[in-house]
């Protein structure tokens, strides 16, 4: 999409000689399309990784990754100038794969196990002598709460607080996680 003659020539310039988020989302609101792709290029990935992570699937992943991203753009107005665009993209993702793993749940239990059965299972882990690979396979074992937990603040760098308002629940409830799957990895990758 071609800038239109109405926009206000300074803030679009102010976005792109200043490309942090709030210039990036206040340019993609009046108008400038590549200001969000922008956005997309930064976050993609992380939110990406979120979703693998929350639904467990690469396909169902990629589809609440791009379900984020639609519904942040359908919602841009609604963002509040000051606050930070990865919590906001962050908490827009989760929802989506809660969401899809809300449907998932409606399958009957005999579709469940093809889904269920499709990671690595422990004599796998145990052969393999690739601590990445064990790590990896006993952050996928973790129950969704700890699981969500874990690749926010481990793999992605995010601080309790900002965690707490992804997850809308309170820090003490993400300390609490984060450290019970510590304790459920440390005893996982201790027995393998």
């Amino acid at each position: 999409m071609a800038l239109g003659l109405l926009d206000p020539p300074s803030l679009v310039n102010a976005a792109i000689a200043d490309p942090d988020d709030g210039a990036l989302v206040a340019a993609a609101i009046a108008g400038a399309a590549e200001a969000f792709g922008t956005l997309v290029e930064r976050y993609d990935r992380a939110v990406y990784h979120l979703c693998l992570r929350t639904v467990r699937d690469p396909e169902e992943a990629r589809d609440c990754t791009q379900e984020a991203f639609f519904k942040a753009f359908r919602s841009l107005r609604t963002f509040k100038p000051g606050a930070k665009f990865s919590t906001w993209i962050f908490t827009i993702a989760y929802h989506a794969c809660c969401d899809r793993l809300g449907r998932r749940k409606r399958f009957s239990d005999a579709e469940m196990p093809d889904k269920a059965d499709s990671g690595l299972g422990p004599s796998q882990i145990a052969e393999q002598n690739d601590e990445a690979r064990a790590l990896r396979a006993a952050v996928e074992a973790l129950p969704e709460k700890y699981r969500t937990v874990i690749t926010l603040y481990h793999l992605q760098g995010r601080r309790y607080e900002e965690i707490a308002t992804v997850l809308d629940v309170p820090i003490g409830t993400v300390k609490t996680h984060l450290f019970r799957a510590k304790e459920l990895l440390r005893k996982a990758l201790t027995t393998s």
